[in-house]
């Protein structure tokens, strides 16, 4: 027996007398007093009882032991032990569940037995009792007040947006980077959601993107936040069209005086249009908030600013914590709803100052509520959602507020999103939209009537939206925090309705909300689907989510979550935060995360339906080794000294313009390939065209090896980020490996334009070792690595990222990252017409396809 049923055994036989001898399966002697004891079956020795029949019997010893034994086993059956229950002594057609708690349901000659158990549990002391809580009914769970406690209960662990409830009920949510965000509607809707991103509007929430506002001298702002950018990345802080706050702009982040190396991440960034009286300016900071903690060390440390006094900023985080114990007697303040960043600690520093450069670094997570429209029709929801104000806030230009208003009606003469310049900024005070909320919910349609004004709207598509246009109100925190209080409860607001004199006609306008309108730019690199998944940015005061939420899903808006997100950067061929930023602290992060999830769900399935990946040849199917694979590619084509290429420099991600053009224009083919038919047998045949010549474009510089050589000293252990396109059937997986094609597979490619690729040669997985503790999983190869680049027949170049079938082109879509070093050395051993193409292989497959490399920039 195992030691679970020995301990089975000897609790049933503990009432036993005395005199009946027993032992546990051999392991021990029995607690009878007798000299003989009965053992059944083999010892552990070996050695079985005797087959011997006694030479007598004396019938009288006999009869009294066999006498003692069955009086024994009646006595142990009609006294349970344990947890063993009397009724488990009725035949199985008997028994009830309600004879758990009712002894009268029982027979009559079992109910003494079990008023006695239940005797004995009551005379139990009361510290080994577990305490019973005292539960409430549903109805009183369901008040407005438990319910608001238990809410502000749970955001204890994870902060809410505002639209939590209403996308709880509709969404999988996921707890990430200490917010609880939707992940997918419950619903299918994918194919739905891309729809509405290409022909309507997608709408998202974003709100727990976290905003940092820096205030003080331009001067010193730039000066320091300078140390954090490098122009060769891009557009910088200081760009015209930025600072005069009309345009909204997009960096690279990384620490300070450490590019090309110490990568943060991308970030958002907007400044306030200069007032003619303010010495100050003010400028915000949109992070993802993986990225917060790291950024706003390096804020601090550029800045030179120390924590301010500490000032209890949020007084209805107190109640949050504190769970009502009874309805009755509660004297304390009623419960509120948590808004903003609630869940703060006490005493947690929101504001820095620095006593040198007068910089006030703040923190506004949480305090405004951000909303996406994606999609061509986005501003024609806007403008039948929103009503520009008929009672303007304190201190407000009322010439400014017409041109504002006018401004945003030209919205309508607009046919798509598309057409208005990138990055654009209105600012607008609105009514409460609940106050226009259609009675049954539709879509909205664009205004196809001619516009009276098509100067004013061929305008605003060319030069965008007027710097002076771009204040609002929203940069006030005094005006933000009275229109947060201002606002009416949907209790008040429905009280009103019941009393109009007319039902259905419009209530007047009670409060004015500033809002900002921030357009963000769609596809920007590449030739196809230009400006494809721009829309618009809605920015509210904390507090008026669900105000507005509703009524824009009221206009027929597609809702989307944190899966579409990751689709729509995946169709607009641009990365991804933290997925496609491996040399970040925040991609590193992730990468474990996501590491760990894919390790726990391959442990979950049977070991006959796993795939076994060394037989595949795939050596990463989890977490990719960029740094290993930098390295081997260095050492592979002899770049450096066998001492240089042992040292601990770390890779980084290309992201200079300069550098990536150029590889743009090497990996482009010159000539493009034009499939004809032969007239006299119907037969394919790839005929180059003639090279095509613009005007006014300077010729990209030739490949060579030279210039190859000086590129990759120039990034040494450098990563690009790509985009392939299969050129025939197939749908890229995440991490799958693009390889190098050889000689005879370009040659197979130009004979038969269709051919589906070459195959990879089934590998040996040898039989794993019991004693080898490295070796967890079977069919996974054990840490440490073998060399990555020359395991398969074909040399590795990179792993995908992301993989899909692309619904914008029509064809399977992968986004990777490859080294340049095998980029370069690659596209010196191609033809001409036939660079940049590559093979591609899924982790649980052994077929290639072949992909063409792209490079937008």
């Amino acid at each position: 027996m195992t030691g679970a049923k020995d301990r089975m055994r000897e609790k049933k036989m503990k009432h036993q007398p005395r005199n009946v001898p027993y032992t546990s399966s051999g392991r021990g002697a029995g607690r009878g007093q007798g000299s003989q004891v009965w053992v059944r079956g083999h010892q552990a020795g070996g050695h079985g009882y005797s087959q011997d029949l006694p030479k007598y019997i004396t019938a009288s010893y006999f009869a009294r032991a066999r006498a003692a034994e069955v009086s024994a086993m009646l006595k142990a059956v009609s006294r349970p032990a344990g947890s063993c229950h009397v009724f488990n002594a009725l035949p199985k057609h008997m028994r009830r569940r309600a004879m758990s708690h009712d002894c009268k349901r029982l027979p009559t000659r079992l109910r003494e037995g079990a008023l006695r158990l239940a005797e004995r549990s009551q005379r139990a002391p009361d510290q080994q009792k577990k305490p019973v809580p005292k539960s409430r009914s549903r109805r009183a769970r369901r008040r407005h007040g438990n319910l608001l406690l238990e809410f502000n209960r749970r955001q204890q662990e994870s902060r809410w947006l505002e639209t939590h409830i209403w996308h709880s009920k509709r969404f999988h949510m996921r707890k990430s980077w200490s917010f609880c965000v939707p992940l997918a509607p419950t619903a299918k809707g994918y194919r739905a959601a891309y729809r509405a991103m290409d022909t309507h509007a997608l709408l998202q929430d974003l709100s727990y993107f976290c905003c940092l506002e820096i205030q003080g001298s331009e001067e010193q702002i730039l000066r320091a936040l300078a140390r954090l950018t490098n122009k060769q990345t891009g557009r910088s802080l200081a760009a015209v069209s930025c600072v005069s706050g009309a345009r909204q702009g997009i960096v690279q982040l990384y620490r300070s005086d450490c590019f090309p190396r110490g990568a943060l991440g991308p970030a958002e960034f907007l400044w306030r249009p200069r007032a003619p009286d303010a010495a100050l300016r003010q400028l915000w900071i949109w992070l993802h908030p993986a990225l917060k903690q790291d950024v706003l060390s390096e804020l601090l440390l550029v800045c030179g600013c120390s924590p301010a006094v500490s000032e209890d900023l949020h007084p209805e985080a107190d109640p949050a914590g504190r769970k009502r114990k009874s309805d009755e007697g509660d004297a304390g303040p009623p419960p509120k709803r948590l808004l903003g960043d609630g869940t703060r600690p006490a005493g947690a520093p929101v504001r820095w100052e620095s006593p040198d450069t007068h910089i006030t670094i703040s923190d506004l997570t949480l305090e405004i509520v951000r909303f996406r429209l994606i999609g061509p029709l986005a501003h024609t929801v806007l403008t039948d959602t929103l009503r520009p104000a008929s009672e303007m806030l304190s201190g407000e230009d009322d010439s400014l507020h017409r041109q504002q208003t006018h401004t945003f009606q030209l919205l309508r003469g607009v046919c798509s999103t598309a057409e208005l310049p990138a990055g654009c900024v209105l600012g607008l005070t609105v009514d409460d939209p609940r106050l226009t909320l259609p009675q049954k919910r539709g879509k909205t349609v664009p205004d196809l009537q001619p516009s009276t004004e098509e100067d004013d709207v061929r305008d605003l598509r060319l030069r965008g939206v007027a710097a002076h246009c771009s204040q609002s109100s929203l940069w006030d925190e005094s005006i933000r925090e009275c229109v947060t209080r201002g606002r009416l409860s949907d209790q008040e607001l429905n009280r009103r309705r019941s009393d109009l004199l007319v039902p259905g006609s419009r209530l007047s306008s009670s409060s004015a909300v500033p809002v900002l309108l921030v357009h963000h730019a769609g596809r920007v690199c590449g030739e196809e689907r230009r400006h494809w998944g721009s829309g618009w940015d809605l920015l509210l005061p904390k507090g008026w989510g669900m105000a507005f939420w509703v009524p824009l899903v009221y206009r027929g808006v597609r809702v989307g979550g944190l899966h579409m997100s990751l689709k729509h950067s995946q169709f607009k061929g641009q990365p991804h935060f933290p997925h496609d930023y491996p040399d970040c602290p925040a991609g590193v992060r992730f990468q474990a995360e996501q590491e760990l999830e894919l390790r726990e769900k391959f442990k979950r399935r049977p070991p006959s339906k796993r795939t076994n990946y060394i037989k595949h040849g795939c050596l990463a199917p989890f977490r990719c080794p960029w740094q290993q694979l930098t390295e081997e590619w260095e050492e592979l084509v002899s770049l450096s000294e066998d001492t240089a290429s042992r040292d601990d420099t770390p890779f980084t991600v290309l992201r200079s313009l300069k550098e990536l053009r150029l590889l743009s224009g090497w990996i482009r083919r010159r000539q493009r390939l034009r499939v004809t038919p032969d007239p006299p047998l119907t037969r394919l045949r790839v005929t180059p065209d003639p090279p095509l010549t613009r005007r006014g474009v300077t010729p990209d510089p030739p490949l060579t090896p030279a210039a190859a050589s000086a590129l990759q000293q120039e990034c040494r252990r450098s990563l690009l980020w790509v985009r392939l396109r299969l050129l025939s059937k197939g749908q890229p997986a995440l991490h799958a490996m693009v390889c190098v094609p050889t000689t005879s597979d370009l040659q197979l490619l130009r004979t038969e334009g269709q051919s589906s690729g070459p195959q990879e040669p089934r590998h040996t997985d040898p039989p794993s070792d019991p004693a080898d503790p490295e070796r967890v999983l079977r069919g996974v190869c054990p840490p440490p690595l073998p060399g990555v680049v020359t395991h398969c027949s074909r040399t590795l170049l990179g792993w995908v990222t992301q993989g899909d079938f692309s619904l914008t082109s029509g064809c399977g879509e992968a986004l990777a990252f490859i080294s340049l070093t095998g980029l370069t050395h690659t596209l010196l051993t191609q033809p001409q017409d036939q660079r940049g193409l590559v093979l591609l292989r899924n982790p649980s497959s052994l077929q290639y396809r072949f992909a063409q490399i792209s490079l937008d920039t």
